[in-house]
């Protein structure tokens, strides 16, 4: 018989909130290590970790009253603090979007009778470096595509408009190479290393 796997960090977070959740009462550690353990399979020696885990993560409060330390926890402030990364993290996401925007016009405009130039490879750089950040954006979003339905539609939507715009830069980036290659009489490899083209650049299908 395989060996019971044990519960991951998030999975004891979780649960331990479920605790605070469902009873919407306070407690002391002493009460948690009782409890957790027999009510979640929480191991006792980790109750103390997993709340502080929590604490820092400002999903649960703590207060010291008297001698004692009590700590709690209620659903609206997990709602609220997903909320609020929620929009901090579309606030980001439309900044993001609007440089990513900028950078192809720019690079539309450079392209058009221009050699390669210093400038030119600034411009790629600052593409792939807002390209990845969007990229790390998206994900972070998907961790709260529960809290907001209406937002969650409305980013796919803009999520296509960028990878449209996105291979309308990598068409000009396309159409630059070729540039070069006829005027230059440069091969493919050698552009790609001049201007830090990474060699599997390709247009976004998915």
């Amino acid at each position: 018989m395989s060996k019971k796997r044990g519960l991951s960090a998030d999975e004891k977070k979780t649960r331990m909130l479920e605790i605070f959740h469902q009873s919407k009462d306070f407690f002391q550690l002493k009460e948690l290590e009782k409890i957790a353990p027999k009510e979640k399979g929480i191991t006792m020696q980790s109750v103390k970790e997993v709340i502080q885990g929590l604490v820092d993560d400002h999903l649960v409060d703590s207060e010291k009253i008297g001698t004692s330390i009590y700590f709690w926890s209620f659903p609206s402030k997990t709602k609220n603090i997903k909320k609020r990364k929620l929009h901090d993290t579309q606030n980001e996401f439309e900044d993001v979007t609007k440089r990513l925007k900028k950078v192809e016009e720019a690079i539309t405009i450079e392209s058009v009778g221009r050699e390669p130039s210093e400038e030119r490879n600034q411009l790629l750089k600052l593409l792939s470096e807002v390209t990845k950040q969007e990229n790390e954006l998206k994900m972070e979003l998907q961790k709260y595509r529960d809290s907001d339905p209406e937002y969650i539609a409305q980013l796919k939507n803009e999520i296509e408009d960028l990878k449209t715009a996105a291979n309308r830069w990598t068409e000009n980036i396309y159409i630059l190479k070729s540039y070069i290659k006829n005027t230059f009489q440069k091969d493919n490899e050698t552009i790609n290393q001049t201007f830090n083209i990474p060699p599997d650049m390709d247009y976004i299908e998915n």
